[in-house]
């Protein structure tokens, strides 16, 4: 299986829901590191498993929407807890979304698996992963 990642960051605040987030319930900031591994296991007419550049602006642009936000104030995520382990589905889900639109080209049409890390700190990060 061949694999490519690419990396940014996004900067949110947030606060939790429910006494097993302690004083994580007021609210706080994060800046997460995020890296999204695009896998296939041939690689393409060019030798590439998705052409980095645009995966690289695809990932800067959806995080766009999060970055210097406030992820209580989206819309989407009313209700919800916006953990490490939400946001990297949530990010997943999004950057599926772009390599079905077409936005990271014609050769990503044979990605088969994507994983989306998000880097809390030096010590701690979640993933999500899963079939394209």
């Amino acid at each position: 299986m061949f694999s490519l990642t690419v990396r940014d960051h996004m900067m949110i605040a947030h606060s939790f829901q429910g006494e097993v987030f302690g004083p994580a319930q007021r609210q706080h900031g994060a800046t997460y590191v995020v890296d999204v591994t695009f896998k296939r296991p041939e690689l393409d007419e060019h030798d590439l498993v998705v052409d980095i550049g645009l995966a690289s602006e695809a990932l800067k642009t959806l995080l766009g929407e999060f970055n210097l936000g406030n992820l209580d104030e989206h819309e989407a995520f009313r209700g919800r807890n916006t953990t490490t382990e939400f946001m990297a589905h949530a990010v997943f889900e999004r950057m599926a979304a772009a390599i079905r639109d077409g936005r990271l080209g014609s050769g990503a049409k044979g990605l088969t698996q994507l994983n989306v890390t998000l880097h809390e700190s030096h010590i701690a990060w979640a993933s999500y992963e899963g079939a394209l």
